[in-house]
């Protein structure tokens, strides 16, 4: 199993529409590194449901439950889209700040490129950060 960290603008798409909505497609990426990140995705790999701009903290854990396919919002079929379902919240959200100040995440993707849409996370990093939301890793 891989695990990967998903931002959303709340405004757009929140976690309450991920929860509502159940299984839905992960569309509308336009970043070629994030574009390859959706292909090395496979089902059974879990993602940080992380909201940007307004709240910047990771909310929420997602499972992927399809292998990357074509976008259906774009028209060009050059983007690629993976289906999620939502897991579980975090019991405590965990900031952008509290990230980048723990010294044990100094060299986590979103400490470095926190505007790459879709990103790897190392499984000691997925653990940690769990731990800080106060949420079971598995």
């Amino acid at each position: 199993m891989a695990y990967w960290l998903l931002k959303s603008e709340p405004g757009t798409w929140s976690w309450g529409d991920q929860v509502a909505a159940g299984t839905t497609e992960w569309d509308g990426v336009r970043n070629h590194q994030a574009k390859n990140n959706l292909a090395a995705m496979r089902p059974g790999d879990r993602a940080f449901f992380y909201h940007s701009i307004h709240g910047t903290e990771i909310v929420g854990i997602v499972e992927v439950v399809g292998e990357a396919h074509p976008d259906s919002t774009d028209e060009t079929g050059k983007w690629l889209a993976v289906d999620v379902r939502a897991v579980k919240p975090l019991q405590r959200p965990v900031s952008i700040k509290a990230i980048k100040t723990e010294p044990r995440l100094a060299e986590m993707v979103l400490s470095k490129n926190s505007r790459l849409s879709v990103q790897p996370v190392e499984e000691a990093e997925w653990r940690l950060i769990c731990e800080m939301g106060h949420t079971d890793p598995d």
